[in-house]
């Protein structure tokens, strides 16, 4: 068009810009042509290079010619908004939708609202997600099938699996998205029935399941336990849906098969497998050694994900808890020097939880926190009192050639273990407890975590890596399956 001598124009560039989003450096070089054609100050055209600064992840750049824009419209602030939410800033995104509400007399729409509703979900905010339905209620907008998927998939993460039915449930129309989010809401909390249920409405309702729905149906049955209902739904992914089965779904098959013990099984089933495994499939089932401490089957796993992806940290991680878990701790150290010889370090795990709008992040062993002395105090009064009521630490997930008490006091602080401290400290009444953990809970936290929920009647909902686990009353939802 430019060879051409035909001239952009301000309807030109939008749609330039769009075929680049991906690329920062192509759309600097758009940004600066706009400049060098006199347009850069056209709204069509500066609404277009936030949009496509966001999908390129240049928050920044995007940020600076939003503040220099010297008129603004509901376009504008949506893609700002949008920018921030799908870069890992969510707070910048709420605040920036307050301001719009403060500045501008245009409603938003779908457009941003669906930004708002996933800033909410990655900071597990219920009470401002709730908030957010309200004002979506208040302003007249439709429960339309991407607001209503969004909302489901919002308080699902937030926890609520109640009030993620709930929407559902009132959504006038549906399509297969917001089934595949449903039962993927209920997989991870470890309702497995409930959600092979909704995949048979989904059917009788006349939607088609996509290979995604199957990964979440098949998530369900592994995280509950239904191997044999797991069975039927993967081969009726081929016989009767006449559906390639994808890698993910051999994935799904074996962190079932290895979250029951069926460990040998699970190891068949790979070798076996029409597609090459790859080093995912062979985490999947190390992990499950390590879960069942099978060290003979986790060590020849090991070696075959060392022919393929020999430097990530969490395969090393795994052999080390296995050794470490039956007492082999020679073997252990071995492990970890060869970590230090090819410097692989050890993911950090860490615990955030709300409270007052703020999110507190803790670390293992971790003393910088403001409050720390007090919820020192508060952690050992409470160990001492479940102690009394019959909680016993198990030590073996402390994973140290040490004695005994070492142990528990390794144990005593845990990241989620100072969150729920801290909460204790916090709230002063009965509300639920929310924390998100970027690892796996260990038993001796889950344990513990029972026991609080019990002792003090306090409800804990705790969102580690792979699941939700609601603890009531003395008990879990994983029914210590997990």
């Amino acid at each position: 068009m430019l060879r051409s001598s035909v001239p952009p124009d301000n309807f030109t560039f939008p749609f330039v810009l769009k075929a680049g989003a991906r690329l920062q450096a192509a759309v600097d070089g758009v940004h600066a042509l706009t400049e060098k054609l006199g347009l850069g100050s056209d709204l069509y055209v500066q609404n277009a290079l936030v949009s496509a600064y966001g999908s390129s992840r240049s928050v920044e750049s995007a940020g600076k010619l939003f503040d220099e824009m010297p008129q603004r419209d509901l376009v504008s602030w949506s893609s700002m908004i949008s920018c921030k939410a799908n870069n890992g800033f969510p707070y910048e995104a709420l605040t920036l939708f307050q301001q719009m509400q403060m500045t501008e007399r245009t409603r938003p729409d779908e457009v941003t609202m669906l930004s708002v509703i996933l800033a909410v979900s990655t900071i597990v905010e219920l009470e401002l997600g709730r908030w957010v339905e309200t004002y979506m209620h208040r302003t007249g907008l439709a429960l339309t099938v991407p607001l209503g998927t969004a909302l489901v998939d919002m308080y699902s993460r937030c926890g609520s699996v109640e009030e993620s039915m709930r929407v559902f449930d009132a959504m006038p129309e549906r399509n297969v998205l917001t089934w595949t989010t449903l039962i993927n809401g209920l997989a991870v909390h470890g309702l497995g029935k409930e959600a092979l249920r909704a995949f048979d409405e989904m059917k009788s309702s006349g939607v088609r399941p996509d290979p995604i729905t199957f990964n979440a149906v098949l998530v369900a049955c592994s995280h509950s336990g239904l191997v044999d209902e797991g069975w039927k739904v993967f081969e009726s992914i081929g016989t009767e849906h006449r559906m390639e089965i994808t890698l993910e779904h051999y994935g799904c098959m074996v962190d079932m098969m290895g979250r029951a013990g069926l460990l040998q099984q699970a190891c068949n089933f790979v070798e076996k497998m029409p597609i090459r495994p790859n080093s995912v499939i062979w985490r999947i089932l190390l992990g499950a050694c390590a879960n069942h401490s099978d060290v003979k089957l986790a060590e020849q796993v090991k070696e075959r994900i060392r022919e393929i992806d020999p430097h990530h940290d969490g395969d090393y991680v795994l052999l080390s808890n296995v050794y470490g878990g039956l007492g082999r701790w020679t073997e252990k150290s071995r492990v970890r020097n060869s970590m230090q010889e090819l410097r692989i370090s050890k993911r950090v795990g860490y615990s955030l939880i709300s409270v007052d709008r703020e999110i507190h992040r803790f670390v293992s062993g971790d003393n910088s926190h403001p409050s720390w002395g007090k919820i020192w105090n508060i952690l050992s009064s409470v160990i001492e009192r479940l102690k009394a009521e019959g909680y016993s630490p198990r030590t073996s997930n402390a994973l140290h050639d040490v004695e005994e008490e070492e142990k528990e006091s390794s144990l005593s602080f845990h990241s989620e273990k100072l969150a729920v401290a801290f909460a204790l400290l916090s709230f002063k009444d009965s509300r639920t407890v929310r924390i998100m953990k970027n690892l796996r809970i260990c038993r001796d936290c889950h344990s513990f975590m029972k026991h609080v929920s019990g002792t003090f009647g306090r409800e804990i909902i705790i969102r580690d890596r792979n699941r939700f686990h609601h603890f009531r009353r003395g008990s879990c939802s994983c029914r210590d399956y997990w």
